[in-house]
């Protein structure tokens, strides 16, 4: 829950970056403010354009695709049998969260509660890009993700030789 009473400090730090065009990368640490709101990294905007798709991510995250990525996902999500009861379990778990949202004037997204609550998030929250969507974690639910054997390095390397990378 966001602490209404005391003040809030706006900070952005940008911990890396490629800048490559139609991809997002990087990792930024920023502030919600008391009305939900958390200012987008400016190379994410563009990219994102007017409008895009909040949605309840996996492990613990929020995922925002473009409109462009969100068609492609439905499309997917399109050829799931609906007899299948892991297809309408796994439709209506990223429907039922999912949000249309835009950036305000001062390039803030405006996050919904029902998606502040489900991703724990509170004051500080990490913004990643991963590739065709951004992810938005509770920056302590990030750290403790990452500190997991599974984000670990050597582990990570052995996964990508087991998928050929």
């Amino acid at each position: 829950m966001v602490e209404k009473s005391r003040p809030v400090e706006y900070s952005v730090y940008i911990v890396c970056d490629s800048g490559a065009k139609g991809m997002f990368s990087g990792t930024y640490y920023n502030t919600l403010d008391p009305k939900g709101r958390i200012i987008i990294p400016v190379k994410f905007r563009e990219e994102l354009g007017e409008s895009f798709m909040v949605t309840r991510g996996l492990d613990g995250c929020l995922f925002v695709f473009t409109m462009t990525a969100w068609k492609a996902f439905v499309d997917k999500i399109d050829d799931i049998p609906m007899s299948e009861d892991a297809g309408r379990a796994f439709t209506r778990y990223f429907f039922a969260g999912a949000e249309e949202c835009k950036l305000d004037r001062q390039g803030r997204l405006n996050i919904p509660q029902k998606l502040i609550d489900f991703a724990h998030i509170g004051r500080d929250v990490v913004t990643i890009g991963v590739n065709k969507r951004v992810e938005l974690w509770s920056r302590e639910v990030w750290e403790d993700y990452t500190s997991a054997p599974e984000f670990d390095e050597a582990n990570i390397a052995e996964n990508m030789k087991k998928l050929g990378i």
